[in-house]
């Protein structure tokens, strides 16, 4: 009887075999002629985003739905490869596309568990789901699946699989790729990454959510130690490697910055360029950028305006905490009240939000988003002294929310805030216009508007020069002479209300020299210099700078700056003096290449000595060279003399009320614009001047932007004459008179005593009308050497 039954069993068996094959061969039959073509996988184009370089090759922003950076199989390291297999598909090299020991353990194990609970999808298997198929869990999908696995197998290399599954997986945070995922959560391409980084990526593909080390760290360290245990199985590493691999501290990216250099402004300004020829197409077609600007230089930039609002902050004192929360006693939920306080705050800068554990006169004690707890102490305590206790409501005590940075080379944590002051710094050659460096602001994150291309703001003195310029056309010298004293000017000349303009600090002192008068930025000799050219001619002649006359009324006002600039413009304006004359246009966009390597774009950038056209006499640039160096040596700018150099040139700049402030300097081979202010107009404080806030920005990037380059002066020009004249009355001295003075004692650079003028207009041997007689008529000299002025095109990147 038992016989009989046995053979009734294995009968059915055998049947439901048959009939099971038969079904399975017959839906083979229908699905197989209706698989999709491979072109797809055979010509693999994925969407590639748009990536923007420096000149130097450091990335800088990317650009698109999804983060991918293509990598050919034989670049990939074989830890990668082996911590995918270990993780994914153990057989992936054996089996034909669909694992058959797989798929019965997997229903082994799902049959004992009472559930679908472990699948057996194969690498190949991902491949054909994610180009082709949808992730629905039905028999026909998964039987489509399978055999479209079959088919991928037949046709491509088992490498070349790998490749494509390597490029084409999502591994959470918008990153497809294990390249494109290496420097989302680690900040560096595959090839550097270490066994313990490559077990905890190839841990993702699983489920990228559930996985992901930025959203559940344990999780995903857990996960990472199953792929290294399953690497350790199968002899990929012995037991030493994955010891060591296992205890390694790993450190994942928090914020979402992809780039090697930081400089938002800068590639939004250039996606911004590209969408308006390419449209939505570069977001996925591959492009590549090459900027103008320098690695070094950008980060010297970022450093020097984020430390430079950093001192306006600890000059003007600390806030206050950001929030306050309640520490509960427990523990666990203490540890989940903080976590949940930080979440949704992200790193500024180097700024760490933190979350305060305990609070005394001599230290404070903060927990960071990572748990990791840092101490404060020292002379940075001194800046938040009066929050530590007895203020109404924040206080920086248990459960206050802060900021909190690392600085020094061995670090060490102080409290910060995220400032309410902003900056902006732009450098460029001024051979060619090429934007070396760019600063828009603190963070772009935090605020997108670029202060370089979008703020207007009042120069202040620093628009000088272009004033004084324009009276080196009208006859003035360096020499002549000018009275520093009290002025009134009436409502007619000032378009408003009786103007009585004042020195900044109150002072007068008599007829000084123009010189003299630029190097101590007198603004009453300023105005009265604008009264003698007349303010029609100088806002005619700002034009040769690119400076836009609307913005710039014809008062007197427009000699302190009362006009409107941005940043960028005074670059260039300033470009006109540093380089003897010319005009050239900024420019940010070197080069525009496509997916394969084909130029799509390059610039054609006016060039000194090329298309520039000069704009003023190559003398005039000089002159006002010559004066401005006397600005870092003895006036304004004097701290400048720090850096050892005497190649700089610059102004100083502050409006009224120091609502901003600004330097504006150079050397032969650049230019850098330093401005502060708030983005909604108030004063920066009483003490705040261009020499304190805006130039030691200046200095800061300047000293690393130069570090190394040999100094390089300017060449005078034909068509001056070097003079020795007497400082009070700026006329010429017999040379028997000063050569023992000059050249026994002070040398024969003696600031005041040497002086230099246009050939044809040198200075007389007593005071006469338009030298020191009578300023406001000036001589009116013959035609100078220029070319016609014209209005200098725009700005474009």
């Amino acid at each position: 009887m038992f016989s009989k039954w046995w053979h009734y069993a294995l009968a059915l068996i055998v049947s439901l075999g048959v009939v099971g094959t038969a079904l399975a061969g017959l839906a083979a039959a229908l699905i197989y002629p209706n698989l999709p073509p491979l072109e797809a996988l055979t010509d693999y184009q994925p969407k590639l985003p748009l990536r923007i370089y420096t000149a130097d090759g450091a990335l800088i922003g990317e650009f698109g739905e999804e983060r991918r950076a293509f990598i050919a199989i034989d670049k990939v390291p074989a830890y990668m490869k082996q911590a995918i297999i270990a993780a994914e598909d153990e057989r992936f090299y054996t089996h034909g596309g669909v694992d058959t020991l797989g798929v019965l353990r997997a229903a082994g194990s799902n049959l004992l568990s009472g559930g679908a609970k472990e699948g057996a999808s194969t690498i190949t298997m991902q491949v054909a789901r994610n180009f082709f198929l949808s992730n629905e869990k039905t028999f026909t999908r998964k039987l489509s699946e399978a055999m479209l696995a079959m088919k991928i197998e037949h046709n491509l290399s088992k490498d070349k699989i790998l490749e494509l599954y390597i490029n084409q997986i999502y591994l959470g945070q918008r990153a497809y790729g294990f390249e494109a995922a290496a420097r989302t959560y680690f900040g560096k391409p595959m090839k550097e990454l270490s066994l313990a980084e490559f077990a905890m990526l190839a841990g993702l593909p699983k489920a990228p959510s559930r996985y992901n080390p930025v959203v559940n760290f344990p999780r995903a360290k857990a996960r990472q130690e199953y792929v290294l245990g399953r690497m350790r199985t199968l002899k990929f590493i012995d037991q030493p490697t994955w010891q060591a691999a296992v205890k390694q501290k790993l450190v994942i990216r928090q914020t979402r910055r992809q780039a090697e250099v930081s400089a938002d402004y800068a590639a939004e300004m250039v996606r911004q360029t590209l969408f308006e020829k390419y449209g939505e197409s570069i977001y996925s077609s591959g492009y590549k950028v090459v900027t103008t600007l320098r690695r070094t230089q950008q980060s010297a930039a970022n450093r020097a305006v984020w430390e430079g609002i950093a001192d306006y902050d600890q000059r003007h004192g600390y806030r206050g905490p950001e929030n306050q929360i309640g520490l509960p006693a427990d523990k666990a939920q203490r540890e989940a009240t903080i976590a949940g306080a930080l979440e949704d705050l992200a790193p500024v800068s180097e700024m760490q939000p933190a979350v305060v554990l305990s609070a005394t006169p001599k230290l404070i004690r903060a927990q960071l988003h990572d748990g990791t707890v840092v101490d404060i102490s020292g002379s940075s305590l001194k800046w938040v002294a009066n929050w530590a206790a007895g203020k109404k409501g924040r206080q920086l005590a248990p459960g206050a929310v802060v900021r909190v940075q690392a600085v020094g080379s061995k670090p060490q944590w102080r409290l910060a805030q995220l400032p309410e002051v902003e900056a902006a710094l732009v450098a460029l050659n001024p051979r060619d216009g090429a934007i070396t460096a760019l600063v828009g602001g603190f963070d772009f994150h935090r605020n997108k508007f670029n202060r370089v291309t979008q703020a207007w703001r009042q120069p202040g003195s620093s628009f000088k020069p272009f004033i004084y310029s324009a009276a080196l056309e009208k006859g003035y010298t360096p020499a002549t002479l000018i009275d520093d004293a009290p002025l009134s000017v009436s409502a007619q000349e000032t378009g408003s209300t009786v103007w009585e303009p004042k020195n900044y600090d109150g002072s007068t002192s008599g007829p000084v020299r123009m010189r003299t008068a630029l190097t101590r930025s007198l603004n009453l000799v300023s105005v009265r210099i604008l009264q003698g050219i007349g303010p029609n001619y100088a806002r005619d002649y700002i034009r040769r700078f690119g400076f836009d006359p609307a913005r710039h009324p014809p008062y007197l006002t427009m000699a302190l700056g009362a006009g409107s600039v941005t940043p960028l413009q005074m670059a260039a304006a300033y470009s006109v003096f540093a380089n003897g004359g010319f005009s050239v246009n900024p420019y940010l966009i070197d080069k525009v290449f496509d997916k394969d390597g084909r130029l799509l774009m390059q610039a054609s950038p006016q060039q000194v000595g090329g298309s520039a056209p000069r704009v003023i006499d190559p003398r005039n640039a000089w002159l006002m060279t010559s004066m401005m160096q006397d600005v870092m040596r003895y006036g304004t700018a004097a701290r400048a003399s720090q850096l050892g150099r005497s190649d700089l040139a610059g102004k100083t700049g502050t409006t009224n009320d120091a609502l901003d402030t600004w330097f504006a300097g150079y050397n032969p081979d650049l230019v850098t614009i330093t401005w502060m202010g708030y983005d909604q107009p108030r004063s920066l404080g009483r003490r705040e001047t261009g020499s304190q806030s805006a130039l030691p920005i200046w200095m800061n990037f300047m000293g690393a932007a130069l570090k190394g380059v040999p100094q390089k002066g300017w060449a005078m020009p034909g068509g001056i004459v070097s003079v020795k004249i007497d400082p009070t009355t700026g006329t010429r001295l017999p040379d028997t008179v000063v050569d023992e003075l000059l050249d026994g004692l002070l040398g024969d650079n003696a600031p005041g005593m040497v002086e230099h003028f246009y050939q044809e207009f040198p200075p007389p041997d007593a005071p006469a009308a338009g030298w020191g007689a009578d300023p406001n008529n000036p001589v009116e000299p013959p035609a100078a050497p220029v070319e016609p002025a014209t209005a200098i095109p725009g700005m474009p990147l």
